[in-house]
């Protein structure tokens, strides 16, 4: 019989496992020596523990998961314990309770990091439903608010997963906001449709009266007209892209027709009134030259007359030089009123008599200081003399002043 510290092998060939429990058969050996079979089946426990350390090193350098570790330890254990080998198999057994130890610690840790990454899975997803719900309840810029939608669905798709109640939870909350939001979008641009329809009845409105006036020659009112129905074209809103730009070519036209024939018309006018600017013109020279300096109103006003009418004999202005010439013969027909109205001031007796009140208080009062004066001086008082004498020389200058406003008025 041969035998090791682990197992033997008895003379007929029977090799025997020693464990905690006993021996046990783990084979035969009847092709060669004892220690062939002995080193044949301890071969076979190296191959056992091989598998054991590579699971101990999986397990502590990996992410293995605690339910794949158990069920490799329990496939292990299973191995060992009928194991066709020689070798301290309890000794592998109690490694692997270790190892079951440490998965099972791992369970406990992965279902909490599974809790936790639930938790903010859910956090995630709350966020994601709640800005929905903004979205669907709030905004009302339909596109960009379509945009973040999109992208909401897709953050939650991309986001974690929580927990199936949870997710149903939620799920149902972000529909609800998308179809929300829907409903709002379609609702809006349903009654911006039926606005458009009723902004475009009001403009074929404007069209048509704008095309009535089309061939109008009552240029002034009917320019005026082209005008206000152009503010209402502005303040009526704006309908669909293709009657907008339909209305816009048929009010254009019918607008352009009238002023091209009413330009055509004026610029014909135009053209047989220049004559009468030449003329004006010529008036104008005049007037000016004859009436740069006047010296007497009243003869000045008599030939601002007779150029007056020169004037308005000489008939109407084309139209791009009216306000330069009638601006310039205002101005000349001004200087003339100013030169009577000082004139008038000059020569009015009212003015004079006042002017001849004023001059006898200033002599009346300029007396009386002076007679203070004297007074002053004889009782030596110096102080109210240069006071006095200071009073009649301020209304002295007064007094020359009003005299030759009197004058000014002989």
């Amino acid at each position: 019989m041969t035998t090791d510290p682990w197992g033997r092998v008895d003379d007929d060939g029977t090799v025997y496992v020693r464990t905690n429990e006993g021996e046990r058969v783990v084979g035969s050996w009847q092709a060669g020596a004892p220690e062939e079979a002995l080193a044949f089946f301890r071969r076979k426990y190296d191959s056992l523990v091989t598998e054991v350390e590579l699971l101990e090193k999986r397990l502590a350098t990996t992410d293995l998961s605690a339910a794949q570790a158990l069920a490799s330890i329990e496939k292990l254990r299973t191995a060992v314990r009928e194991a066709h080998a020689v070798g301290d198999l309890d000794a592998l057994g109690r490694r692997l309770d270790v190892l079951a130890e440490r998965a099972e610690e791992r369970k406990v840790e992965q279902k909490h990091a599974q809790e936790q990454a639930r938790h903010e899975a859910r956090d995630v997803k709350e966020r994601i439903v709640a800005e929905a719900e903004r979205v669907a309840e709030e905004t009302t810029h339909w596109k960009s608010g379509g945009e973040r939608m999109r992208q909401l669905i897709d953050e939650w798709k991309a986001a974690p997963r929580a927990d199936r109640p949870t997710e149903q939870a939620l799920w149902k909350r972000m529909s609800a906001a998308r179809n929300a939001f829907s409903k709002r979008r379609k609702a809006y641009f349903a009654g911006l449709d039926q606005q458009r329809e009723q902004i475009r009845e009001d403009k074929e409105r404007i069209v048509a009266e704008a095309e009535t006036l089309a061939e109008s020659t009552d240029w002034g009112p009917t320019a005026s007209r082209y005008r206000d129905l152009m503010q209402q074209w502005k303040a009526s809103g704006r309908a669909d892209r293709a009657s907008e730009d339909r209305l816009w070519a048929r009010f254009k036209g019918a607008q352009d027709r009238f002023f091209q024939a009413r330009n055509a018309v004026f610029a014909e006018r135009d053209a047989e009134l220049r004559v009468n600017a030449e003329a004006k013109e010529r008036i104008l020279e005049d007037a000016r030259r004859e009436l740069a300096e006047i010296r007497d109103p009243r003869e000045a006003r008599a030939r601002l007359r007779e150029f007056q009418e020169a004037w308005e004999e000489a008939g109407a202005l084309p139209r791009d030089s009216r306000d330069r010439l009638e601006g310039a013969f205002r101005r000349v027909e001004e200087q003339v009123r100013r030169a009577e109205d000082q004139e008038w001031q000059r020569t009015n007796p009212e003015a004079r008599a006042r002017a001849e009140a004023t001059i006898t208080m200033l002599r009346d009062s300029i007396a009386q200081l002076e007679s203070d004066r004297d007074a002053a001086r004889a009782k030596g008082d110096d102080r109210r003399v240069r006071e006095a004498e200071d009073a009649i020389a301020a209304r002295r200058s007064w007094l020359d002043e009003a005299e030759k406003a009197r004058d000014e008025m002989s």
